[in-house]
């Protein structure tokens, strides 16, 4: 009993500084359509020019590393062989051009682009009070074997297509859409729903799905091999598979989720920031692992810390200083509690972990 209690003041504890965020950053703002940004200068950056980046060495995988304050973002794996950024809001190092002759003194929302060592990074940020009201978009396309990184820091959603190459992501509030996979994903959202479809599931390419409050809807090929390993604590599990592939057991969860999602060794010849990379990836998912509620009470923090920035932001946007961006928060912990049901498909494989405190899970097959 003490129990509940105890998760359902967790629960109002998390939608209320959610709530509040997100009240705290568009109430005094009027409504405007996406496109705008901030600024006088809104008819030139419709038509702000394309910023486009290649690899150093195009004949390897490249890495995409993506740090954004508040925006939505879409990436795209394609047959090109360089990177391409389309956005609303400006490149910081093309110099602003108007038609007045003016220049502009204070920051705005803007990104920056550079490539180093085959890694492309890609910042967001900008001394807005309020970066969500200026509706910032990013619409990137990368060549398909290209591994990503991208960080959220406070929200919007994420939707990334058509890739071979590995997926982490890390929102605090936003929706999570993956479309036409086939590396290993590792997805992290506090509040959002997850949705992910595979072409392909390959050996030694691990699946992992954690959000606090949303569900988690996973769309892999029948005939995947794979050890499955889903938990909820308020909600149901559900599939499409039928029981002869899909054999499971569902029992009381009382400890934390399962340590055991390994990624792929390195390869011949493979980089070695390449093999750190996986490396940070297998980390990210163990430390979920051994979170429990005492790492969501930190998340919660974390939250609250992002609300106070925004409301003091909103207060002091008339010349005062803005106070800083909280960093993103620890990794998720995988929720202590519920329900378990873990098993084999088509007689086991690379593994898929999925988790959620509040949502429905639902593991099914790819439509063709």
């Amino acid at each position: 009993m003490h129990t509940n209690l105890r998760l359902l003041t967790l629960l109002i504890c998390i939608s209320a500084a959610t709530w509040l965020m997100r009240a705290a950053s568009s109430a005094p703002v009027a409504p405007a359509p996406a496109p705008a940004v901030s600024g006088e200068d809104n008819d030139e950056n419709k038509n702000l020019s394309p910023t486009s980046l290649k690899f150093s060495d195009p004949a390897k995988p490249g890495r995409l590393r993506l740090h954004i304050m508040w925006g939505d973002v879409t990436v795209t794996g394609t047959d090109a062989p360089e990177v391409t950024i389309v956005s609303n809001v400006k490149n910081k190092a093309v110099a602003e051009k108007r038609s007045d002759g003016l220049r502009r003194l204070d920051s705005e929302i803007t990104y920056t682009a550079t490539e180093k060592d085959n890694v492309i990074t890609i910042d967001l940020a900008g001394d807005s009070s309020s970066p969500a009201a200026n509706g910032a978009t990013l619409a990137i396309t990368i060549p398909r074997s290209t591994s990503i990184v991208v960080e959220n820091s406070l929200g919007g959603d994420v939707v990334v297509r058509n890739l071979v190459g590995d997926a982490e992501i890390r929102s605090v509030n936003g929706e999570v859409s993956l479309d036409k996979i086939s590396g290993s994903a590792l997805v992290e959202t506090m509040n959002g729903e997850i949705h992910a479809t595979f072409d392909k599931v390959s050996e030694g390419k691990p699946l992992s799905f954690t959000s606090m409050n949303g569900e988690i809807d996973v769309h892999i090929p029948a005939d995947t091999k794979a050890n499955v390993r889903l938990r909820t604590q308020n909600g149901s599990v559900l599939t499409d598979f039928d029981e002869k592939a899909l054999v499971t057991k569902t029992e009381a969860a009382r400890g934390r989720f399962s340590k055991h999602a390994h990624l792929a060794p390195r390869a011949p010849g493979q980089p070695s920031d390449e093999t750190d990379w996986h490396n940070e990836v297998r980390d990210a998912v163990r430390e979920a692992a051994r979170a429990g509620i005492e790492a969501a009470r930190e998340a919660m923090d974390a939250a609250r810390e992002a609300t106070e920035a925004a409301r003091e932001g909103l207060a002091e946007a008339h010349g005062a200083p803005i106070p800083p961006i909280p960093p993103l928060p620890p990794s998720l912990p995988s929720p202590s509690g519920g329900k378990i049901v873990s098993g084999t498909l088509n007689g086991g494989g690379p593994e898929i972990q999925i988790a959620t405190m509040n949502g429905t899970i639902t593991l099914r097959k790819t439509q063709p």
